[in-house]
């Protein structure tokens, strides 16, 4: 074939120009048109069960808010019920021990957290799971790994797990509160906060202690009900008993109708005999209901008042239980014997000891 035929072959054959391959296809309007009929088809066929999961979420929402305001509602009239139930027993003067304004501050605010915590936990929690479920989303590979981990969380945090269910167990029983000295086994003090973790203690000597409520084992405490104070006298055994129970009844009477004693004191002081009889002395108790924690207090009253009584009286009050005293006319029968020398005796040691000792040149002499 010859060259003009080759070209003439060429030219005659379409190539793309330029213009043509560098654009994009433009859809037509007939491709729109198919496009929204295919959305409008979708949305037609989906629209009810989009509807119907959406109104369903957003009741489970409604639901759950209302709930926990309601129950949230209900938590505080149930504290606010508990202060009101406090304060009447407040009238009591067993009442007005027990509870105190900072007590009952703490321990419902205690009882409110727990209480409002749980609750909103128990109630989103369980709407957030029913919203997950409405959209289709399988639960139960969420649950199990929520399970995993709360067990893994738990074992590795239950000193921290038992410190907390303790706490809420002491407060909700009321066990002990702010202001009670109690003994813990592991300290003892005076209470000053009470946690859902840790309970704060001040010692006798001001120092503070931190007792974790998972480690306290027993609890004393010592200022519920009443206290017990008991004073023992040691006089002599020669004194008359009468006259001693007189005394101390005399001393008992006075005291209890004096303030504030009178208001302390939640029985009368008793004498309630001999405690011990010894052969030079013996032991009179005497014995009172008290408040709690005022015990000290009046066993300390206590000895001063009979102390200055017993003078009065002239009864003599020993130290001891094996105290020997002698009266004061009694003269002392060895004062005026001297105490026996060692050098009195001329055979004895000591004198032998401070003989001289005879020099050489005397001892010459002689013979």
């Amino acid at each position: 074939m010859s060259l003009p035929a080759v070209l003439l072959a060429a030219g005659s054959s379409p190539s793309p120009s330029p213009s043509e391959s560098g654009t994009a296809t433009v859809p037509t309007l007939q491709d729109a048109q198919e496009s929204a009929a295919h959305t409008a088809s979708w949305v037609e066929q989906n629209w009810s069960t989009w509807l119907a999961i959406g109104l369903k979420v957003l009741l489970v929402l409604v639901i759950a808010v209302v709930l926990r305001k309601v129950v949230l509602r209900a938590i505080t009239k149930f504290i606010d019920r508990m202060n009101r139930t406090a304060e009447s027993a407040e009238g009591t003067t067993l009442g007005g021990l027990l509870v105190n304004a900072e007590r009952r501050r703490q321990r419902s605010q205690a009882i409110g957290s727990v209480l409002r915590s749980v609750a909103s936990f128990l109630i989103l929690g369980t709407a957030a799971l029913m919203v997950l479920s409405s959209f289709q989303i399988d639960l139960a590979p969420l649950l199990a790994s929520a399970g995993v981990a709360g067990v893994a969380i738990g074992f590795g945090a239950r000193n921290l797990v038992t410190d907390f269910l303790s706490g809420v167990f002491m407060i909700l029983e009321d066990q002990y509160g702010v202001g009670d000295s109690i003994d813990s086994g592991i300290a003892s003090g005076e209470v000053v906060e009470v946690g859902l973790r840790v309970t704060k203690l001040r010692g006798a000597s001001g120092e503070i202690w931190y007792v974790r409520n998972g480690e306290i084992k027993r609890i004393g405490n010592l200022s519920q009900g009443w206290a017990t104070a008991g004073v023992d006298v040691t006089v002599r055994s020669g004194e008359d008993l009468d006259r001693v129970r007189a005394t101390l009844d005399e001393v008992a009477e006075k005291m209890a109708k004096e303030e504030p004693w009178n208001e302390i004191l939640w029985s009368p002081i008793e004498v309630l005999g001999l405690d011990s009889v010894l052969i030079d002395s013996m032991v009179v108790r005497v014995s009172a209901k008290t408040m709690p924690g005022k015990a000290s207090t009046v066993e300390r009253e206590l000895r001063w008042r009979i102390k200055r009584a017993f003078d009065a009286a002239h009864i003599r009050i020993v130290g001891g239980e094996t105290a020997v005293l002698l009266d004061e006319d009694t003269p002392d029968a060895t004062a005026a014997v001297a105490a026996p020398s060692a050098f009195s005796n001329t055979d004895s040691p000591q004198v032998a000891a401070t003989t001289p000792i005879a020099s050489p040149r005397s001892a010459t002499a002689g013979k």
